[in-house]
């Protein structure tokens, strides 16, 4: 029970750290924006915040689940995963945090919303911000890249967790945005003030996240990749 809890808070936790990174978070801040300067109610501002933030949490599940599927449907990825996957953990873990750290800047980002699909959006209302949040949830940069395939999936396959774990952490991107959502839509004034904070705040997050991301690499490799007994 003690190892599920901890996969459902390490997820959830990826899944805020994700959201309020640099890149996600004001991808998300301009998103909901955008379609809430058009929408004109309070109601449909929080609905857009809402269909948007289920939209990503639909867009990690789905993504997820189809590459963890797809490992385990070789039996022989399958078993070499449950011999080898604790010995590449600690690698994973260690350069995930080092990303974190800052220690190293891959380049590159995958973005799928053009302009085209942000006018739209923006006409469309509403009903339109599900697809933004699956878009823009797609769209990694190197920091949500490293947190979903280096830090979610192999926390996933160890838990052997197809649906839950992906959820959890689909759910975790999308509480920042329900709660700028409500700012948004009851005091807007205060976004830059909020996000100024956020953005604050998320630094010294992501820094001792990624001491303890380096921390567990190091024990899971030496004990796993060197066999040292530290249990015992």
């Amino acid at each position: 029970m003690s190892a599920f809890w901890l996969a459902f808070g390490t997820a959830l936790w990826l899944g805020i750290l994700t959201s309020i990174s640099p890149c996600p978070l004001a991808s998300n801040i301009a998103a909901i924006s955008f379609v809430g300067r058009k929408v004109g109610s309070t109601r449909k501002i929080l609905l857009s915040g809402l269909l948007y933030a289920v939209g990503r949490t639909v867009a990690y599940l789905v993504l997820g689940i189809l590459i963890l599927v797809g490992l385990m449907a070789s039996g022989d990825i399958a078993r070499f995963l449950q011999r080898h996957l604790n010995q590449a953990l600690g690698p994973i873990l260690v350069l995930v945090g080092m990303l974190l750290l800052g220690l190293f800047h891959p380049t590159g980002s995958v973005h799928l919303v053009g302009a085209g699909i942000q006018q739209r959006a923006a006409h469309g209302g509403a009903r339109w911000s599900f697809l933004l949040g699956v878009l823009f949830a797609l769209s990694f940069c190197p920091l949500s890249a490293g947190l979903f395939f280096g830090g979610l999936l192999p926390l996933a396959a160890r838990a052997e967790s197809l649906f839950l774990v992906p959820g959890i952490y689909g759910l975790g991107t999308a509480v920042p945005v329900v709660i700028f959502a409500f700012l948004i839509a009851f005091a807007s004034q205060k976004v830059g003030k909020a996000f100024d904070r956020l953005t604050h705040v998320e630094h010294w997050v992501r820094i001792v996240t990624g001491v303890v991301f380096v921390v567990v690499g190091i024990f899971y490799s030496l004990i796993y990749v060197y066999e040292i007994p530290l249990m015992r």
